[in-house]
């Protein structure tokens, strides 16, 4: 089965209640759970607990006139920012300076995040947040690692993940989700165990995109924490403990989630953001949500929201859904995307190089026709 199908599928779970362990797992998922236990074993060993906590990061950051633009910040170790140094180099720190950049307007920064949470504790950590900032502007969510360690059942992650934007939503607050990080990177975790975290982990990170789009929300692919630096420098971009970003890695995730914090406030051109159409010179294309989710896992820094087709939110595989590589990296950076194969009103796409497990990373083919879907995904 492929992964967006298993996607569509642990989201469809998810939404109708479904889920559990022993109905979802079967004998190869048992023992990759049964690995994933014994890698959990190996970094609690290798790793070790150096740090006590993770620096206090509420508060306002930036100046301007008018009243504080309301940034609230959920999920696990990553959001509180464990492994930094310092309040100002966690995520929700740097994107609460960034957002009052460019608002000339300061930021205030709800940070209740908690160190080692799963996804079962965000609407708790929504509460709590509620019980001092009622009605949030933007909500930054990080959240799944533990889910996967933990051996939560995706469904049941993916299912709270899913209640906790749509009741943002529900308040009008727009909602980021920074997906799953790939377990994969973690170097003192020996291979194979280290390659099965990584499938795993991409998986809910999938799961989590189909989930979060169809409740309005827009997600973007942390992947390995954020490009080849982790997988090439991980004692520059891993803290002390080797499993936490240090303050340079912290930057590098801020950086991609803050182009769609942006978008989301629409504080491109000052009120709500034109969106672009994609640009398959950049990789990226429109089509159904599972399937976007896909390309997403394979190329960290990738944002997946929703859209229309022809006036239509959906197909008949689900929500449209626009990816966009927000991160305006250099055209010459990347690799050319492959020529389009001619198809009955579509193009397919090709692979066009691989990740270090092997898996091809997929460039979103382009299509003609009507210009909302010009650069439609037609593969799964």
């Amino acid at each position: 089965m492929g992964r967006a199908r298993r996607a569509r599928r642990i989201a469809a779970t998810a939404a109708y209640g479904g889920g559990g362990l022993a109905a979802g797992i079967g004998v190869v998922g048992a023992l990759g759970y049964g690995l994933l236990k014994v890698e959990a074993q190996i970094a609690r060993k290798v790793v070790g607990q150096p740090f006590d906590g993770a620096p206090d990061d509420n508060g306002t950051y930036g100046a301007g006139a008018g009243e504080p633009v309301e940034l609230v910040v959920l999920g696990d170790s990553s959001a509180a920012g464990m492994g930094a140094d310092h309040a100002h180099q966690t995520v929700g720190a740097i994107i609460a300076n960034g957002v009052s950049a460019l608002t000339g307007r300061p930021v205030r920064l709800t940070n209740t995040a908690v160190i080692g949470a799963e996804s079962s504790g965000l609407e708790l950590q929504l509460a709590n947040a509620l019980d001092r900032v009622p009605r949030p502007a933007v909500a930054v969510i990080m959240v799944g690692a533990n889910d996967v360690t933990h051996r939560i059942d995706k469904a049941i992650a993916v299912r709270h993940l899913e209640t906790t934007v749509r009741s943002l939503r529900a308040l009008g607050t727009e909602v980021v989700v920074g997906t799953c990080p790939d377990l994969g990177t973690i170097e003192p975790i020996p291979q194979p165990l280290r390659l099965i975290g990584r499938r795993w982990s991409r998986d809910m990170a999938a799961a989590q995109t189909v989930a979060v789009v169809e409740a309005g929300g827009r997600t973007v692919s942390l992947g390995d924490l954020l490009g080849p630096e982790f997988y090439e420098r991980p004692h520059e971009m891993f803290s002390a403990d080797r499993f936490h970003p240090s303050p340079a890695g912290y930057a590098r995730a801020a950086a991609a989630l803050l182009p769609s914090v942006y978008a989301a406030l629409g504080v491109w051109s000052g009120d709500q953001e034109e969106e672009r159409q994609p640009d398959t010179r950049r990789g990226e294309g429109v089509g159904p949500v599972a399937v976007a989710a896909t390309y997403a896992v394979r190329d960290p820094g990738t944002e997946v929201s929703a859209t229309q087709i022809a006036g239509q939110a959906r197909g008949p595989r689900g929500r449209w859904a626009k990816l966009l590589r927000r991160p305006r990296l250099p055209l010459l950076a990347r690799q050319p995307a492959p020529d389009p194969v001619p198809g009955p009103g579509s193009a397919q796409g090709s692979a066009n190089g691989s990740s270090p497990d092997g898996e091809s990373k997929a460039t979103p083919p382009a299509t003609d026709g009507d210009p909302a879907a010009r650069h439609t995904i037609e593969t799964d």
